[in-house]
């Protein structure tokens, strides 16, 4: 184990959490491309049913021990509940109601919420430093994604991404409270088993006259492979153990990657627009983040 707060330590962890972030920003051009054929709660199951199935297998190279102690079931399963199930449920709804770009920006308040809660439940120091670095990461998402303007109809729609924001912060926060025998991959894979178990119920009676013959396309089959194996199990598996190795205040900020990568990728694979505004904003993420890696 890493020393918490080593240069090295904190560059491993910096690099896990951009690697996870950064695939969690190209996972919205895969679900561009699969979610005309396959609704997004369904998506969602079955992200997660491919990803505990990877997860699981994963562990069982690597021998993880599976044992967890009785006292610290309730947080684990809650970080699976908030997080993994919550989290994921209100963003998909509040996207379906709102729209894609609308749902990045109000996302990316995440690492804000994530500094508030680090400062309640952690003790960590609320800095100057960390204040600015979010305001700064913050404005710059706004601005690479053109500024956030929604309609009337769109209220509840931001509204339920708010709330998506504020739980997964609230899980990544609660992440640090995890004993440190617990590994990453332990961690992850019992969370996506919650939430597999909390959606399995309403999936199975919403979607039981779905045409399931059509996930076996090659487009939609390798689709949610790939969310599933990269976008949910590796992505998680990276994000919280990133976290492990620094801040919670600090790791929030690279949560800003997503909305940059998916905005850049958009615009290569998908031909979306790209704002002038988009470069002033990276660079505001881009000094966000380096404030708080100096910090």
């Amino acid at each position: 184990m890493y020393k918490k707060n080593s240069t090295k330590s904190k560059l491993i962890g910096s690099l896990y959490l951009t690697l996870a972030a950064s695939i969690w920003g190209g996972m919205f051009v895969v679900v561009k491309v699969v979610v005309p054929s396959v609704p997004p709660f369904l998506l969602v199951w079955s992200r997660y049913l491919i990803a505990i199935v990877a997860l699981t297998l994963l562990g069982l190279q690597q021998h993880v021990h599976w044992h967890v102690e009785k006292k610290d079931w309730h947080l684990l399963i809650s970080i699976g509940v908030i997080g993994q199930l919550a989290s994921i449920v209100f963003q998909e709804t509040g996207t379906m109601l709102a729209n894609a770009q609308i749902g990045s920006i109000i996302t990316a308040t995440t690492p804000a919420f994530m500094t508030l809660f680090a400062a309640w439940l952690l003790k960590e120091q609320l800095t100057v430093v960390k204040l600015l670095a979010v305001t700064s990461a913050t404005i710059g998402v706004i601005l690479a994604g053109g500024g956030l303007h929604f309609q009337a109809h769109q209220t509840l729609g931001v509204l339920s991404l708010t709330v998506a924001a504020l739980t997964w912060a609230l899980m990544s926060v609660l992440l640090k409270k995890v004993p440190a025998r617990y590994s990453a991959l332990q961690v992850t894979t019992i969370g996506t088993l919650v939430a597999l178990i909390g959606l399995t119920p309403v999936t199975l009676i919403v979607y039981h006259s779905f045409n399931w013959a059509v996930m076996l396309t090659p487009k939609v089959g390798g689709g949610i492979l790939y969310l599933g194996i990269v976008s949910t199990a590796i992505a998680f598996v990276m994000w919280n153990k990133g976290l492990q190795l620094l801040q919670a205040s600090q790791s929030g900020l690279f949560f800003f990657f997503q909305p940059l990568v998916g905005s850049l990728l958009g615009w290569l694979v998908l031909g979306e627009a790209l704002h002038v505004s988009f470069v002033f904003g990276c660079l505001l993420i881009f000094i966000g983040v380096g404030l708080t890696l100096r910090n």
